[in-house]
């Protein structure tokens, strides 16, 4: 006996130690989890106790791929640079696999996208790609399907707690075969702007109802939003000594220009069909989708990018831009004119992107003494064509997206990444940063209610039912890249007096046909690729119901607006209006 235990004494004692060794790396990593937990990632909907579950979870599931260098990309605004600089470190601490995290334009973002999909070589592991792109995800074949990921090859690393369902834009990043190809992580909707400490003075008050007929309020169609321009750019002109302006745009024939209109300003002016998230047939792009193949973008084949709706909508822009916006405007580009709104110069804005909210509330003109905003936030006006149950503006869904391209093992550990950045121990924080908020649980948080009254309506917005009809492009749109770039172009010259209206709108529907039959000849996308219908006359796609619509007698309506507290009451009590 004393023999067999002087020989096996060794291996008990080496065996404890390789338990140690292997045992310390976890003590370690639960050592950084529990720092991060307490010094960052506070608030959160979960508990202390949960998050560091959450962690244990990451890294256990990591543990494979520790010592992995992962390349991901996103565009460059608030939230992701949260991701790059701090979410980033915190992973590398925590699970051990390192991070490099590209911060890019949105155009770069595109094209390296199409880069890889085209050569099949491996440019990005993770890459947080808009929503927009749904259609042609779903389409191409290029992307993991996550429904199919998430229950199959990735099983073992999704995150048993994500809570599909939580996400407030799950049906944004899902395709017309009923799967998820893409994980929202920060989504942020184009809304009405507004002075809301102008538009309480009695004397403007006054005078509004004096001159148009009505209460000067938050404008529920454009008619109202076009007479309140004029206002405050004719009859008011300058506040405190400084003049002032009542519509803000830009007009620089540059890809951004296109975003101007892709982002639903059309569905605004009430061009596409009843539909949420995107209308149908015929959506906010003036595509007809029969089924899941889309089958034209003019008139002639039963779309509308070229109907009066839309014809309206970009003379209304036009006509906006140069009476009522300030000098330069049309020079300016998506980035150069966003100042005007911080310094306090403009009364309104149809468009506006609640993702530049973090500049908005810092110190300045428009912020009062004790950090509550001079302006408000509320729904988008519409357009004369615009029906009951369509959808009413554009709302970003910045998503991952996973390549077949990219090796599993790889893919794998960059899917692991992409769920901590969205997962309920690390998401609140990230919202209240970059105020992009992902999930329902999180904008219901205590903290967004004690916040609310410094972030003018972006709590009451997405607590309020009204919030489904802010959408991004949706599946209709067989290739975004190839479609996308004709918009620009053909409004650049409409805008820059190149062209009428008319012949811009006509170029860019015909255009839009003759690529959707270069890829339906060419066989990339499967079943549910375009298929034009035959061309027929006019009037009889003006005769069927929903989109394309005859053109109207009369496309102003009188004005309408609306009293924002009572508005904002009715958001609070879960009512959209």
């Amino acid at each position: 006996m004393r023999v067999r235990l002087k020989k096996t004494l060794p291996l008990v004692i080496a065996a404890t130690f390789i338990l140690a060794l292997a045992a310390a790396p976890v003590a370690a990593d639960m050592a950084a989890a529990k720092r991060w937990v307490e010094t960052e990632f506070q608030p959160s909907t979960l508990t202390k106790e949960e998050q560091l579950k959450e962690m244990e979870w990451f890294i256990n599931a990591a543990k494979p791929y520790k010592g992995m260098n992962i390349k991901v990309v996103s565009e460059t605004i608030p939230t992701h640079e949260y991701e790059a600089k701090v979410l980033a470190k915190a992973f590398e601490e925590i699970t051990g696999i390192k991070i490099s995290f590209d911060l890019i334009q949105e155009g770069d973002v595109i094209e390296k996208l199409q880069t890889q999909w085209a050569s099949g070589q491996n440019i990005y592991d993770g890459w947080i790609n808009d929503s927009d792109l749904i259609g042609t995800h779903a389409r191409y074949g290029y992307v993991v399907p996550l429904s199919d990921f998430m229950e199959g090859e990735g099983k073992d690393v999704t995150l048993p707690t994500l809570d599909i369902d939580d996400f407030m834009g799950i049906s944004f990043t899902t395709g017309p075969d009923g799967k998820i190809y893409q994980l929202p992580d920060q989504q942020f909707a184009n809304l009405y702007w507004f002075r809301y400490d102008w538009f309480s003075r009695e004397d403007f008050k006054k005078q509004f109802k004096e001159i148009y007929g009505y209460e000067l309020g938050v404008p529920v169609n454009w008619s109202a939003y076009e007479d309140i321009a004029e206002f405050f750019s004719e009859h008011v002109r300058e506040i405190d000594g400084k003049a002032i302006f009542g519509h803000n745009d830009y007009g620089k024939k540059a890809p951004d220009l296109g975003w101007r209109f892709t982002d639903a300003w059309l569905s605004m002016a009430g061009a596409g069909d009843v539909g949420i998230p995107n209308g149908l047939p015929v959506d906010e792009w003036g595509i007809r989708m029969e089924g899941c193949v889309p089958v034209g973008a003019t008139v002639a084949r039963g779309g509308a990018a070229n109907g009066p709706a839309a014809k309206y909508a970009l003379r209304k822009y036009m006509e906006w831009l140069r009476k009522y916006a300030p000098p330069g405007s049309l020079g300016m580009d998506f980035y150069t004119y966003l100042p005007f709104l911080a310094g306090g110069s403009v009364a309104q804005q149809i468009f506006w992107y609640t993702s530049f909210l973090p500049n908005m509330v810092e110190p300045g003109p428009t912020v009062n003494a004790d950090g509550t905003p001079k302006w408000r936030m509320a729904p988008s006006p519409h357009g004369p064509y615009w029906e009951e149950g369509m959808k009413l503006g554009y709302q970003d869904c910045g998503s991952w997206t996973f390549m077949k391209s990219t090796p599993l093992e790889r893919r794998k550990a960059a899917w692991l990444f992409a769920q901590f950045c969205v997962a309920k121990t690390t998401s609140l924080k990230k919202a209240h940063v970059g105020l992009t908020p992902i999930r329902d649980s999180d904008i219901r948080h205590a903290s967004f209610t004690e916040r609310a009254p410094k972030l003018g309506g972006l709590v009451e917005f997405y607590r309020s039912p009204a919030r489904v009809a802010w959408t991004p492009t949706g599946v209709n749109v067989p290739d975004y890249p190839k479609l996308a770039q004709l918009w620009w172009q053909n409004i650049g010259e409409a805008v820059s007096g190149e062209v009428t209206v008319d012949t811009a709108m006509d170029n860019l529907a015909n255009e839009m046909d003759r690529v959707m039959e270069r890829i339906a000849r060419s066989k990339t996308q499967g079943e549910c690729g375009p298929k034009l219908n035959p061309e027929r006359d006019a009037d009889y796609w003006f005769k069927q119901p929903g989109s394309p619509k005859p053109k109207l007698q009369n496309e102003k309506p009188k004005g309408e607006t609306v009293d924002y507290d009572k508005l904002i009451q009715a958001w609070r009590e879960g009512r959209a209006k």
